[in-house]
């Protein structure tokens, strides 16, 4: 042991023993031993040889190099005692190390946001194939982008929080409480992770279970709701004590702050309240089409506190949601997605019923947006001041176009009758003048 602690030789006023040589040289040995196992036996299994993934896999061995050259020299830099101090004050100590320690963070951040983007990709383009969704709002449209700034978010603030760390932490002082710099930047994390994981749950996890267990359209949107709010819950709690509240403080004053503005807002808590019922009880889901106060429309989205109603005319209507929960709605496709509808028609005294009836029948079938079963049926329902009172009765699936079927119906039986010699007669009165 006295042998590796001799002076071996110096460079300027460092002193290097064996001991020194030969931690250095081990470190560069197994830097460089790990950098051709990965880049010569792990990527070559992950990447094939199409031109985009030899661009990609081009990509990550730049990384992979420039990370394990800064892993050297920090290596060096610790084995062999140089790690010089650059700019000293009483708060902030900034030597070789923590600038390469700093360009680590940020380049290990780039590999990872490579990496996490390039697989939540890739996965949710797996689980999706041959599907289309029936959701396509802009909204919920499938954006790489998007996703990979979600990863590139989180990634690169969990990149300053380590940074930071590297540093002393900055205090700010808000009365008797104190606040990090590196709080600060823990809740955006938090929050950029609540979000991230509510879309790996709700996207990925959720969905092979929703696609194997076949669960309808609105049971899969009231679970991925109820999968949002408790990570965003939790992550509100987590945020709460990463900041250094006390939270039976927060949740006192909480309490005391939702009566008092409960008081003020009692139609916003009970539209939030009946969000939350709409949730579990499912009365209204999503794709549905209901009737409410005249309005008919397909629910396209149901929030906390408001709900999103398409009408036919492609108007898009704010509903609250204490709305359907209070009033009557009408739900055209709760239990079946099928309704029944009617035309009415009045046909001149002396025609032949069995015709008329045959004809209106013959009409339904003959419509391709009728269905086959429950077949279509007349119902001769009054002898009129002036017409034979027929309704013809048929069932559908197409609530959204339900009104350009009846037209197109009409115009048919309007062709048929003419056909067959059938009237439609005007309103008529005999009027006797008496002197």
């Amino acid at each position: 042991m006295d042998f590796l602690n001799q002076f071996f030789f110096n460079i300027g006023d460092k002193d290097f023993t064996y001991l020194d040589i030969i931690a250095g040289s081990i470190t560069i040995i197994v830097c460089i031993s790990l950098y051709f196992f990965i880049v010569k036996k792990l990527l070559p299994r992950v990447f094939g040889k199409t031109p985009e993934q030899l661009k990609n896999k081009n990509k990550v061995n730049r990384l992979i190099l420039i990370i394990f050259f800064l892993i050297l020299l920090i290596g060096l830099s610790w084995s062999l005692g140089l790690d010089y101090i650059l700019y000293e004050t009483n708060k902030i100590t900034i030597s070789i190390t923590t600038i390469l320690k700093v360009i680590l963070i940020i380049e290990f951040a780039r590999l990872l946001d490579w990496f996490f983007s390039k697989f939540l990709i890739y996965n949710y383009e797996k689980s999706r194939e041959g599907i289309e969704e029936k959701d396509s709002s802009p909204k919920n449209e499938f954006n790489e982008k998007q996703i990979s700034q979600n990863v590139q978010y989180a990634l690169y603030v969990l990149a300053i929080i380590l940074i930071i760390q590297n540093f002393n932490d900055h205090i700010f002082n808000i009365g008797s409480f104190e606040l990090k710099l590196s709080g600060i930047f823990t809740v955006i994390f938090i929050i950029l992770i609540a979000r991230l994981s509510a879309w790996i749950i709700t996207k990925l996890v959720l969905f092979s279970y929703f696609r194997k267990s076949e669960v309808d359209q609105g049971s899969q949107y009231a679970i991925n709701q109820f999968v949002k709010y408790i990570i965003y819950v939790i992550a509100f709690f987590i945020s709460a004590q990463a900041l250094g509240l006390e939270m039976t403080v927060l949740l006192g004053g909480m309490a005391a702050l939702l009566v008092g503005v409960g008081l003020g807002l009692q139609q916003t808590f009970n539209d939030l309240f009946s969000g939350i019922i709409l949730l579990t009880e499912r009365t209204v889901e999503i794709g549905q089409m209901i009737e409410i106060e005249g309005l008919v429309g397909t629910v396209k989205h149901i929030g906390l506190r408001t709900s999103i109603v398409e009408t036919r005319d492609n108007v898009t209507v704010i509903v609250p949601n204490s709305k359907l929960i209070t009033d009557k709605v009408i739900n055209w496709s709760h239990y079946d997605d099928k309704v029944r509808f009617n035309i009415s028609v009045g046909v001149a005294y002396g025609s032949d019923t069995q015709t008329v009836k045959d004809v209106l029948i013959q009409v339904a079938k003959d419509n391709i947006y009728v269905l086959e079963f429950p077949a279509p049926i007349v119902r001769f329902t009054n002898f009129g001041d002036s017409s034979l009172d027929f309704e013809l009765h048929f069932w559908s699936r197409n609530f959204v176009v339900i009104e350009d079927i009846k037209s197109d119906i009409r115009f048919e039986i309007d062709k048929a009758f003419r056909e067959n010699n059938i009237t439609i007669p005007f309103p008529q009165r005999d009027v006797w003048m008496k002197k």
